[in-house]
């Protein structure tokens, strides 16, 4: 097994097909790679739907979005570890990708790309182009890595190493970076690309849901006044 892919989800019936079937119909062979979702016990039908495509389906017992990578992270038997989510859509070469940008860069403890709109709209298109523009100034001017939890990798000996991701409201695929970097380099590749999807955005709108994130972040990740995770979509 060359790369263990972990999924945490929450009543994902209307999305996780999807994003099963993109990570099933990859060009890197399928016996190369395993999928382990990791449910938040969700009142769906997730986990049923999960068991046609993945190779281990749990419900989680860590707390929160970080806990439940964790949990997929313990069950993973490959030596790269790349997540994302329930509702993204992956194009066929991300997992080689992944495999191929560690194989070149052996000194490598993490990589993480950039993310395009599943609701292709004008406004998601600048939002996502603003954020991947934040990804590149960060990690050419090595200020701030921003990765995200939907297209991002380790290898698992320094994933270990270092915890794993921190438990918390919002902010654990930004916080782990500034970890991560003590066990090795950590690399932008802009060939990792991962279909994303903005219904929180277009639901819940964009202002609103990133005065939330930041908010968390600054409160170290953690806010009783905000909630980020587990929320419900119509």
């Amino acid at each position: 097994m060359k790369v263990s892919v972990v999924i945490p989800t929450y009543n994902e019936e209307k999305n996780i097909g999807r994003c099963l079937e993109s990570l099933c119909n990859q060009t890197m062979n399928r016996t190369e790679y395993e999928l382990i979702v990791v449910d938040g016990n969700s009142k769906d039908a997730t986990r049923d739907i999960a068991r046609k495509y993945a190779d281990q389906v749990i419900i989680q017992t860590r707390a929160k979005v970080g806990g439940a990578r964790n949990d997929g992270a313990d069950l993973a038997t490959a030596d790269i570890i790349a997540t994302t989510d329930g509702d993204c859509v992956l194009p066929p070469e991300w997992i080689e990708t992944v495999y191929q940008e560690f194989a070149a860069h052996p000194e490598a403890a993490a990589i993480y790309g950039t993310v395009y709109p599943l609701e292709y709209t004008i406004k998601n298109r600048i939002n996502l182009g603003l954020a991947n523009t934040f990804s590149r100034l960060g990690y050419y001017t090595k200020l701030l890595y921003y990765t995200l939890g939907c297209n991002t990798a380790f290898r698992r000996d320094a994933f270990m190493k270092i915890g794993g991701y921190k438990v918390c409201d919002a902010g654990d695929d930004l916080e782990i970076a500034r970890r991560v970097v003590h066990e090795g380099t950590v690399r932008f590749c802009p060939k990792m690309r991962v279909a994303f999807s903005m219904r929180r955005y277009d639901q819940f709108g964009t202002l609103k849901s990133l005065y939330e994130w930041v908010h968390i972040v600054r409160k170290g990740g953690d806010s009783d006044e905000c909630q980020y995770s587990k929320r419900e979509y119509q």
